[in-house]
């Protein structure tokens, strides 16, 4: 073992160096700097090499960890990034925006007593330094296949199958209904946590593998998936979950309540310059209002943030179970909290009040139950316990259901379960027709994106394996 590692008892967790909250809250910028090259050897070196990497088996790429960050503490950032690489097809994204506190570093074996080792800093900073140093190249195939593969949707679980199935040398094409490749990483995330130069810069290094992006193309619009399957030897369906939950209590159609990836998305086109009419500018506005984000995920954590951006008189927000019990990350709820947002645990919604406009929200105390089969503890409202919150605008973050896909894409033969995801074999990932296959929160329902690119990469070994036994080019017109 090297004698670089095992410094945890005498160097001290340290992350890279934070924006103030006061400044920060004043632009769209990440809010993390850079670790200097002597912090990150520090950082790296603080790794036990333990005999049982739980940061690994908890990950759910099952990253080389130690491995890496051994090689960053030799000052190895070439073989570091090699490494990293070699099991995530986004390294950048994923030490930028995953909960390394429920993940990698949540179960760092240091953690108790010495805190864990920073791996998500340490994974930004090796694929950032590997872009500036030119070590990421775009795939380059030993060998050119014939057979093409169809991939709808250019999210994360999409766009991870398509590098993959490239790796192989298949003809890949993809086609999104948005205009910018990325899906939520360009839409539904904020650039205080992800820049869209870094979702870019990836899209163009797929794009020069060879990947062909069809945007603005909606299946069930622009073509059926039957005509795909026409198209290709086999497709993917990587389309995510976009439908967004909804709350069914009084006042609800009250105005100045909005989805929150409505709100999300409209935003982070202002970002982006695109022109935006002067309706939804202000509908999707929390400038000068009093706001109320009901939710306690990440999405919620990028709205509350979004708002005080936006200029938001005050910011809160309300969620039924208590901050250990929250789906977020705990890093998100702190960074909230430093720029100013209210938490409501424990609470919620019971009604919108105003004649015509949101003016309150009317929310009662949670006691939490007994786990339910999930694992979860049951909510239960506690009865004379109801309060009254000051609230001009309403954000409903309450997570997100997958839309009718065997009417939008006018398959009936198409399977669903009974939560609407795609049915798929659980081993090859194919759905209930033959080459079509599943991956990401379309399967899985609304999830991480760490999780969307696992299962885009399984999809691809999946696919790579039914094409591998077809003995006949079978439907292929590309």
């Amino acid at each position: 073992m090297s004698q670089n590692m095992l410094k945890f008892p005498i160097i001290d967790q340290k992350l890279p160096n934070k924006r103030d909250a006061l400044s920060r809250t004043k632009d769209w910028g990440e809010i993390y700097q850079d670790f200097k090259k002597s912090d990150l050897k520090d950082q790296s070196s603080r790794c036990s090499q333990c005999g049982v990497p739980f940061c690994q088996l908890h990950c759910p790429l099952h990253n080389n960890i130690p491995d890496w960050l051994m090689l960053s503490a030799s000052d190895r950032l070439q073989e570091a990034y090699e490494v990293s690489s070699s099991t995530n097809n986004f390294p950048e994204i994923c030490g930028r925006i995953c909960p390394q506190d429920r993940l990698c570093e949540g179960n760092c074996v240091i953690e108790k007593d010495f805190e864990s080792v920073t791996i998500g800093a340490i994974e930004r900073h090796i694929t950032d330094t590997a872009f500036k140093n030119g070590w990421v190249k775009p795939v380059k195939p030993q060998k050119e296949l014939s057979k093409s593969i169809g991939i709808i949707g250019a999210g994360p679980a999409g766009l991870a199958a398509a590098e993959n199935l490239r790796r192989y040398g298949y003809r890949v094409f993809v086609y999104d209904r948005y205009d910018r490749i990325g899906g939520l990483l360009i839409y539904g995330i904020p650039n205080f946590k992800l820049e869209k130069e870094i979702v870019n810069r990836r899209a163009n290094l797929i794009k020069d593998s060879g990947v062909i992006f069809e945007m603005n193309f909606e299946i069930g619009r622009d073509a059926s998936l039957d005509d795909l399957r026409q198209r290709h030897h086999a497709v993917l369906i990587a389309t995510g979950t976009y439908k967004a939950k909804n709350l069914d209590i009084r006042g609800i159609q009250a105005k100045n309540i909005v989805q929150a990836l409505d709100y999300l998305t409209v935003s982070n086109r202002v970002g982006l310059g695109d022109k935006i009419s002067q309706y939804n500018y202000q509908k999707f506005n929390a400038k000068d209002h009093d706001v109320v984000v009901v939710g306690g995920g990440d999405t919620a954590m990028d709205c509350v943030r979004t708002a005080v951006r936006q200029g938001a008189l005050s910011v809160s927000c309300v969620y039924r179970r208590d901050r250990k019990n929250m789906p977020g990350s705990l890093s998100e709820v702190k960074h909230a909290e430093e720029e100013g947002v209210n938490f409501h645990w424990l609470s919620t919604p019971e009604a919108f009040i105003g004649t015509t406009r949101v003016e309150s929200l009317e929310i009662a105390k949670i006691r939490l139950g007994n786990a339910d089969n999930t694992g979860r503890q049951v909510p239960i409202r506690l009865d004379n316990s109801t309060q009254s919150l000051n609230s001009s605008y309403v954000i409903k973050a309450l997570g997100f259901d997958p839309e009718d896909l065997p009417t939008l894409f006018d398959c009936p033969e198409l399977k669903v379960t009974q939560h609407g995801t795609l049915a798929v074999n659980q081993i090859t990932m194919m759905c209930s027709i033959e080459g079509v296959f599943a991956a990401g929160d379309i399967v899985r329902g609304a999830s991480l994106v760490v999780w969307a690119i696992k299962d885009g990469r399984d999809a691809a070994e999946s696919i790579h394996k039914f094409l591998k036994g077809k003995d006949t080019l079978i439907h292929a017109t590309n």
